[in-house]
């Protein structure tokens, strides 16, 4: 299916094209390593890549145009065809207002702390039986991904979900205005990335911005239980725009009747602006299921089918690094787990991750093992924070702890002897202890932010045991 015209390409971007195009353009691509026949190739600048070392590779793959810089025209390799434009990043911007401005999609954004992409995943499967639903992948949520996920929507989408994220204050106002949301759900306010804010509060000041891009009128879904609701609640009336809450609050508007939380799943009874709704979530976690009562309520709001969106959320699978499960054969005889939520950490998800993993039933002799990178961007409450966590993997049972990074030696100092496997410099030194130290029967959860590299630690497991099953949730 034909995504973009070349007219249309050509008058959303202003650029002006050099070849002769002779295929359709069904995708936007700015990664050749994902680049599919068909897509228009966005040759974009960034920190520490250049999209035009990759054109000749992007022709290669089939591309079917490559949108280039002007000033990059006269070192273009031969064949094409092009699109030359002032400025590629503006020139997808451009194009994802296009999008914006042509579709007639019921929209949902989503921003918050913590849960962002979950809730994301569970509002693309939870709308898709009611028509056809476009949805950011990964966590495409910052001043690429956000046009990116614009420009890629196709015209005939009835639904459209949208994530967006920030690290600094002014950074969802103009994401916000790009997409242009019916509804806005910010899942929480926690101190995250919060050595760029002057506090708690601020952080909550910059989650608002996503009010600021509401379509007249739209509904802000706020959740209930967290301790800057009421800010968030004036930060939405001075836009003039409603509000939903959600949580287990007795006064919101989608409520807990009941959950119950077990190791693969959650099973809950809610009330969704006074009606009841029965429901399974797929993925496991108390903190994921609430989130779910927020999809519940942008289903209502956006005028999709309620009954039909609850019974999907069943199906519902962690994303990757965010809690999915690998099952490992120990050469040594029986199996072993891993819990992959090595994608990100700040303390709220830290120690829900930890709560979560330790309800996993152990194999025989095996052990609850916590594996875990310091928590980045936390400011001067980094230390009091790493070590805040040992109380929850007291409460939890936890084993045995492996960590890693300066800020670990705060926790490492303050767990119990017991409780001591290995504290590293980095995740490269500590890999190779983990892996070493892992026994049948285990249940070991990695974990921590992006810059304290868990994730080659998950990789590493992959490479030198054995699968014994598929993931699970």
């Amino acid at each position: 299916m034909t995504l973009w015209s070349y007219t249309d390409l050509v008058i959303a971007t202003g650029g002006r094209i050099l070849g002769r195009p002779d295929r359709s353009i069904t995708g936007i691509s700015i990664d050749t390593r994902t680049l599919e026949p068909g897509d228009a190739f966005f040759a974009i600048t960034g920190d520490n890549t250049d999209g035009h070392d990759y054109l000749k590779q992007a022709i290669e793959k089939g591309a079917a145009i490559s949108i280039v810089a002007e000033a990059r025209v006269p070192s273009l390799p031969a064949a094409g065809p092009y699109l030359a434009v002032e400025d590629v990043l503006a020139a997808l911007v451009a194009l994802g207002n296009a999008s914006r401005q042509r579709s007639a999609a019921r929209i949902v954004a989503v921003t918050g702390s913590v849960g962002k992409t979950t809730t994301k995943e569970a509002l693309l499967l939870a709308l898709s039986p009611s028509g056809q639903t476009h949805a950011s992948v990964a966590s495409y949520n910052n001043h690429w991904g956000v046009p990116l996920t614009l420009a890629r929507m196709p015209a005939s989408t009835s639904y459209g979900v949208f994530e967006i994220g920030m690290n600094h204050a002014g950074e969802i106002t103009p994401l916000t205005g790009m997409v242009r949301p019916h509804v806005a759900i910010i899942t929480n306010v926690e101190p995250v990335h919060i050595e760029q804010f002057s506090g708690i509060e601020a952080i909550a000041d910059a989650k608002a911005e996503i009010f600021t891009g509401l379509e007249p009128g739209g509904v802000a879904i706020l959740n209930r239980d967290n301790p800057q609701f009421d800010r968030l609640v004036a930060a939405a009336k001075t836009q003039g725009i409603g509000i939903a809450s959600f949580g287990q609050n007795v006064n919101a508007d989608v409520r807990v009747l009941d959950m119950q939380a077990g190791a693969d799943m959650t099973t809950v009874s809610a009330d969704v602006f006074g009606e009841p709704v029965a429901y399974r979530v797929g993925a496991p976690g108390a903190h994921v299921a609430q989130n779910t009562l927020a999809v519940l309520a942008a289903i209502k709001l956006l005028g999709a089918d309620l009954a039909l969106g609850a019974l999907a959320l069943a199906n519902m699978t962690p994303p990757k690094g965010r809690g999915v499960r690998m099952r490992f054969q120990h050469p040594r005889g029986g199996e072993f787990m891993i819990v992959d939520e090595a994608y990100n950490a700040n303390p709220a998800s830290m120690a829900a991750a930890i709560r979560l993993a330790t309800k996993i039933p152990r194999g025989e002799g095996g052990r609850h093992v916590a594996v875990l990178g310091d928590m980045r961007e936390l400011g001067a409450m980094g230390p009091e924070a790493h070590a805040g966590l040992a109380p929850v993997l007291t409460e939890c049972h936890v084993d045995k702890v492996y960590l890693c990074g300066p800020l670990m030696e705060h926790l490492w100092q303050v767990v119990p002897e017991s409780m001591r496997g290995a504290h590293a410099a980095n995740s490269l030194e500590l890999e190779r202890i983990v892996l070493n130290a892992v026994q049948p029967g285990d249940i070991v959860m990695i974990k921590g932010s992006l810059g304290s590299r868990m994730l080659p630690i998950v990789e590493a497991f992959k490479a030198r045991f054995t699968r014994a099953d598929k993931p699970v949730s």
